[in-house]
């Protein structure tokens, strides 16, 4: 198995940062005057609309272990995998509630013994399969390598991390030789069909800043993309998708040690963008733990900030009461609303 560590998972390192209530802590410390509480920034309550995407969080463990990794995932993070009754648990609730949309994620999602088992079992029942790939996976060891014919032959929206068109600034965010290697993934995909304009063979990449400060313009650097990928390295795809980076987990960790914490917050609340508020993802997407608990988003996940129901389990979910609640927000949801807005599929305004 080939293994690009960055840096080292919080929960491995007994960091203070792997517990979601000491990083709560520090996004409400009462230092940070200026940043007027995120619920008073919008005015109103944050309602939702009727989902129409289960984002399914498989599973922590990883073949990386990225430096901004809001999930902290890493190759430690053997325990925290999605069991196949989970996910028929949530394939259930799609059904029963005409959501025709999973987005699987992880970790590396594709690392969950059943993760094959779920694609096509979603397919079978007519659900839409997205899959967020971190692209090494697809080399990282024999047992991958089929994983573009598996992926074209259940039509999965494939969605592939790559911070950079270039080597320097990829491996410093994802680890040594992840780029090197992201390239040859990504020419597997091409032979596959996808990148290449076929309505069942997407491949969408994300990028995300490699420091303290918001992404540029998604339409701008999409065309860069596509000119670098393609000249340099005969690669193509998609769509671009324009992500910032929010303050939790690792990322937050980052900010604190190098002393842009204040500045980056700062600049996340001047940059709040209210045109973005009606499109957040939180609205209509529905996130769920690898151990099924239901959150609003995957960030909120991270902090484990539970959806505001009794019982906010998928085995025991009440759709009409889901229905009537509140979003959960905090400090770190001005990422999501900052500039252009931010959302798993890029820019909302």
């Amino acid at each position: 198995m080939s293994i690009h560590q960055r840096s080292k998972t919080l929960a491995s390192s007994h960091h203070g940062l792997a517990n979601p209530v000491f990083q709560l802590e520090v996004l409400n410390q009462p230092p940070l005057t200026s940043l007027t509480p995120f619920h008073e920034r919008l005015g109103e309550p944050l309602l939702p609309v009727k989902p129409t995407v289960l984002q399914i969080n498989v599973g922590k463990l990883c073949n990386q272990s990225c430096a901004h990794c809001h999930v902290d995932a890493g190759p430690d993070r053997k325990s925290e995998q999605m069991s196949r009754e989970t996910m028929q648990l949530c394939l259930d609730f799609a059904a029963r509630h005409h959501i025709d949309q999973i987005d699987i994620t992880g970790g590396a999602p594709e690392m969950n013994e059943s993760f094959r088992w779920l694609v096509t079992t979603a397919r079978s029942m007519g659900i839409k399969v997205m899959n967020r790939c971190n692209l090494t996976i697809l080399v990282a060891h024999e047992r991958f390598k089929d994983l573009p014919a598996f992926f074209a032959q259940n039509q999965v929206h494939v969605i592939s991390s790559l911070p950079y068109f270039s080597k320097t600034r990829t491996d410093h965010q994802r680890g040594e030789g992840v780029f090197e290697d992201s390239i040859a993934a990504l020419h597997l995909l091409n032979q596959a069909g996808y990148g290449l304009g076929h309505p069942d063979r997407v491949l969408d990449l994300v990028y995300n800043p490699s420091g303290a400060y918001l992404p540029g313009n998604q339409s701008s650097l999409e065309n860069e993309f596509k000119r670098q990928l393609k000249r340099r390295f005969g690669v193509d795809f998609d769509h671009l998708f324009a992500i910032t980076n929010l303050p939790v987990s690792r990322f937050l960790d980052y900010l604190l040690t190098s002393g842009n914490y204040l500045s980056y917050m700062e600049e996340l609340g001047r940059a709040f963008n209210p045109t973005t508020v009606s499109g957040l993802m939180c609205r209509f997407t529905l996130s769920i733990g690898w151990d099924g608990r239901v959150y609003d988003c995957d960030f909120n996940q991270m902090l484990e900030l539970e959806s505001a129901v009794e019982n906010a389990h998928i085995k025991d979910l009440d759709f009409e009461a889901l229905m009537k609640r509140q979003i959960v927000v905090n400090q770190h949801c001005y990422g999501c609303t900052a500039g252009a807005g931010s959302s798993c599929g890029g820019e909302i305004a």
